[in-house]
């Protein structure tokens, strides 16, 4: 499984991030590429535990969907809500200068993969590993750059 844990994948991940610019249409979804990463920050900072967002894991979000979102090739689903914390239309970190904005995306993911990192817990997975957060934090970009076909 792609994690964030081989400097390679994230060494192409910030080049997928950098090839993005504000008026790339989007292939499903609401958020504007620049409301993505403003997303993709807050959520970064989540899994960094600096930022707090409202729990929705069951058993079914901490069990059963958990592997099959980070042990699976299964593509993630289109269109899931995600929690207003990290919604750049509700509670998330609003867009204002998109350059700044993918840096702080680009500081955070290279923050998040040192491995002094301590991690705060996901809405819907709960606790996890180390390796499950860097799989999560690859699959998770993935997802959304794939939104504007990256």
């Amino acid at each position: 499984m792609p994690s964030l844990e081989d400097p390679a994948v994230v060494d192409q991940i910030v080049t997928r991030l950098r090839s993005l610019h504000q008026e790339r249409p989007r292939a499903w979804g609401k958020m504007t590429p620049h409301e993505m990463l403003c997303h993709l920050a807050d959520s970064f900072q989540v899994g960094l535990g600096e930022r707090q967002a409202s729990p929705a894991e069951t058993f079914l979000t901490r069990t059963l969907y958990k592997y099959i979102a980070l042990r699976t090739s299964m593509a993630w689903p289109q269109g899931l809500e995600t929690r207003p914390e990290v919604d750049p239309r509700a509670g998330g970190t609003k867009p204002e200068d998109f350059e700044r904005d993918r840096a702080r995306v680009i500081s955070l993911m290279q923050r998040f993969v040192l491995p002094s990192v301590t991690y705060g817990r996901h809405p819907f997975f709960g606790v996890m590993t180390r390796e499950e957060w860097l799989i999560w934090g690859c699959r998770h970009t993935d997802h959304h750059l794939r939104q504007f076909a990256l």
